[in-house]
């Protein structure tokens, strides 16, 4: 089941955000001193953002949060976090997430989506990649950049 994410679920959420970031850094996760679990609260509670998540056998699985960037056109929207638990990859729960965003940026009317994706996380790059992601032509890569930019056209609905 994939469902719009509550304030009170802010901690769960992070320590999941937490376990899924870590597993790209090859010398642990950097203490970038962040209070992830309020990040989150206030990503759940932000007028005009949404964070979704998948919840299996009531536990939460994966999570999405996206919204419209500063500064961007109305029909752009950016994908600024995207985690499914370790223990469920490659089961399909990606997948479904990702599906339902698209979902809800058809119903809201966006046409493309960008994220970055860290230079270390393939894992991430291949899932992107067979979900229609591509380089963003108005991000290419600089030199010393810790991330890839990629955008996704949105299909229209059917």
């Amino acid at each position: 089941m994939i469902r719009t994410a509550l304030p009170a679920e802010a901690d769960l959420i992070a320590d999941l955000h937490v376990r899924a970031r870590s597993t790209y850094y090859p010398d642990g996760l950097p203490d970038d001193g962040i209070d992830w679990t309020a990040a989150w609260r206030g990503a759940i509670e932000r007028p005009g953002g949404q964070v979704l998540c998948a919840v299996e056998q009531g536990r939460i699985v994966g999570i999405a949060s996206f919204r419209t960037p500063d500064g961007a056109p109305a029909d752009t929207v950016k994908l600024f976090q995207f985690h499914v638990d370790p223990g469920h990859w490659r089961s399909g729960i990606g997948t479904a997430l990702h599906a339902a965003c698209v979902e809800e940026w058809r119903a809201g009317g966006r046409r493309a989506a960008v994220l970055d994706v860290h230079v270390g996380n393939r894992r991430a790059q291949a899932f992107y990649d067979r979900q229609g992601w591509v380089p963003d032509p108005e991000n290419p890569p600089a030199e010393g950049d810790h991330h890839l930019f990629l955008r996704y056209a949105v299909p229209p609905r059917e």
